[in-house]
């Protein structure tokens, strides 16, 4: 872009007369548009004093290639109320669509069609094509497919655009059916009905129109992966993107390494995500916005906050999304107070906050406790910055005044709510009256979240033990029939831990894996090491009625212990054992890691779904508070 700069100020001051100034400007917009320097553009643009419509199209093409809709409607405007007006053709009116498509403005999009219609543009290919695609993303398929219908000619793009835009509205059956019509199938066709598939949930047809096609390239592996992505198949992500690693002939670009990086941040597959920042490195890949924000991320979530604020210090350009990881990865490893002030850096830069910023600043007040600053953050987001608080925040903040024992604001706050609690936000409270052993307040929340959602397991698990801490054990256990006889299941514990490039994932009791006898076997060898050293097993957990030490075996059997053991087995000596857990910790088995972490001599860091802990030497990075 520099040397741009400085060809310009030449052609400027020495440009010979038989050069044409539009001309100049038009290369110089193009270059400003692939840097994204589109304001720099429009300045150029304006010194123009007869701007030719090749220039008012290509200054059309930057902003709409920059995703700048709002200005692309507004140029459009300036070039037909111009002085010396130059009348639009298909190349002006590809990007006004565009743009129209990118703000749903129906009405916008209709006059424009009318223009179109009125100056005779409507029979060309590409205008066409366009149209037809902002129906459809406004929406109106029935529209969109009476264009299609009325096309003289169609090209491969009017063919994928028709099945792109039926999947859009969530018609796949109807893209189907086009796509099998195509005598002309392209990557582009494939990749569209294999993302039509995958948006629709319907990965196993996604899957097999994969596997059904001759060649791939890297835009059909991306339509694949990110259809696992979105529908959280994780582990299936991975898998892919090793497939596609050993076919070799196809190199994964910006987007296949995002969705990885989202698989491997959710799994904890530390390794994976090393060896992807290794290959960003060794190809020079430019860390961009996108690729820089998924990278900082998963080091964060798989625990290595360093290696992620090392990520986003060297990232040129950072937006909201990059200061709301790095706020949120510090509240979730504890450190408050350093989130306070990546917030305030944050705002020095002149970046905004959004809804996820605060979400990361009141989950640092709910991991530390800090009461007072969690209900000033909470006022901030609307006073100072019009942000509304979401049912998140006030869960988060109903979380935060339960924990710290103040049940009757938690309550108050839930009853204040200009929105409708759900069963999240009660759960909330619900959690503060299973510490503080407010089983009165407790009971009238539980039927409050059953008339949200029946299904919801923790409410009948809580009355039966608060039942049966009561010594009620008839009512614990009907509490218990009648969640089976509702049909509902309690969502099961799962963890799981990457070792040797392969996720490894543990239930309760499982005992699928192939090296279950030596995890069984690691188990029961901790047992008596772990007693010797202060371990009391927390039998109040389990609910059965069964004696003391099935009690015992089966507290030693959750996921979290058994991915530890396995960890124990596999990895040598001082190796950092690292397990992500889909559900909150269990008292029982944080009081047992951090045993464990002292008897063995390892650091083990354990990410359930509300933070880090980090367990060493016989203690938790959480001080017992989560």
């Amino acid at each position: 872009m520099k040397h741009v700069l400085q060809i310009q100020t030449q052609l400027i001051t020495n440009a010979p007369p038989y050069i044409d100034p539009n001309l100049i400007t038009i290369k110089i917009i193009g270059v400003c548009a692939t840097h994204s320097k589109v304001r720099y553009a429009a300045l150029i643009f304006n010194q123009l004093p007869n701007a030719s419509v090749i220039a008012w199209n290509t200054l059309l093409k930057a902003y709409a290639q920059n995703s700048e809709w709002f200005q692309t409607l507004h140029c459009f405007c300036n070039q037909l109320h111009s002085p010396a007006f130059r009348q639009p053709d298909e190349y002006t009116f590809t990007s006004v669509l565009k743009a129209c498509s990118g703000l749903v403005a129906v009405f916008d999009g209709q006059k424009v069609h009318a223009v179109v219609a009125k100056m005779g543009h409507q029979s060309n290919l590409c205008v066409s094509n366009s149209l037809v695609d902002m129906y459809f993303r406004f929406g109106l398929p029935i529209t969109a497919k009476l264009l299609f219908d009325e096309m003289l000619v169609r090209d491969v793009v009017s063919w994928n655009t028709m099945v792109n835009g039926y999947s859009l509205c969530g018609d796949v059956v109807s893209a189907r059916c086009v796509f099998d019509q195509m005598d002309d199938k392209n990557m582009i066709s494939w990749s569209a009905m294999i993302t039509g598939y995958a948006r629709s949930g319907d990965l196993d047809s996604a899957r097999c129109l994969f596997n059904e096609m001759p060649e791939r390239n890297v835009v059909v592996w991306n339509a694949i992966i990110a259809g696992y992505t979105q529908n959280e198949k994780y582990s299936d992500v991975i898998h892919l993107f090793r497939k596609m690693q050993q076919v070799g002939s196809v190199k994964p670009n910006d987007i296949t390494l995002v969705c990885v990086l989202s698989a491997c941040a959710q799994l904890g597959a530390l390794d994976l995500g090393k060896w992807i920042d290794l290959f960003i490195k060794r190809n020079k890949v430019e860390l961009k916005l996108f690729l820089g924000n998924a990278l900082a991320d998963m080091f964060i979530k798989c625990g290595c906050l360093a290696e992620g604020m090392r990520v986003f210090e060297t990232m040129k350009e950072k937006d909201v999304i990059s200061w709301s990881i790095i706020v949120t990865g510090l509240a979730m490893h504890g450190y408050a107070e350093e989130a306070f002030s990546y917030f305030f850096e944050m705002l020095k830069t002149g970046v905004n906050p959004n809804e996820v910023t605060f979400m990361g600043l009141l989950s640092a007040c709910t991991h530390a406790g800090l009461v007072e600053k969690g209900l000033e953050y909470f006022k901030l987001m609307e006073s100072e910055y019009g942000i509304t608080p979401q049912i998140e925040h006030y869960g988060c903040m109903v979380d935060l005044l339960s924990r710290a024992g103040r049940l009757n604001e938690a309550e108050d706050l839930i009853n204040s709510m200009p929105i409708k609690p759900n069963a999240i936000v009660w759960g909330a409270l619900l959690g503060g009256c299973r510490i503080y052993k407010d089983f009165e307040r407790g009971e009238m929340v539980v039927q409050r979240i059953l008339e949200l959602n029946s299904e919801h397991s923790g409410s009948y698990v809580y009355l039966a033990s608060i039942y049966a801490s009561m010594g009620r054990l008839d009512d614990s256990a009907n509490s218990m029939l009648k969640m089976r006889k509702n049909g509902v299941l309690k969502v099961p514990g799962c963890s799981w831990i990457e070792v040797d490039n392969r996720v490894h994932e543990f239930f309760m009791g499982d005992r699928s894996h192939p090296q279950a006898d030596k995890i069984y076997s690691k188990i029961r060898e901790l047992g008596p090491r772990m007693k010797i050293a202060g371990y009391k097993p927390n039998t109040d957990l389990v609910l059965q009625s069964v004696d003391e030490e099935e009690k015992e075996n089966a507290l030693s059997t959750h996921s979290e212990k058994l991915a530890i053991a396995f960890g124990l087995v596999n990895t040598s000596e001082g190796t950092t054992i690292r397990i992500v857990k889909n559900l909150r910790v269990c008292s029982d088995c944080h009081e047992a890691a951090k045993i464990i972490s002292k008897v063995v001599k390892r650091e083990i860091i354990v990410r359930d779904r509300s933070r880090f802990h980090i367990f060493r030497e016989g203690s938790c990075s959480c001080n017992d508070y989560w």
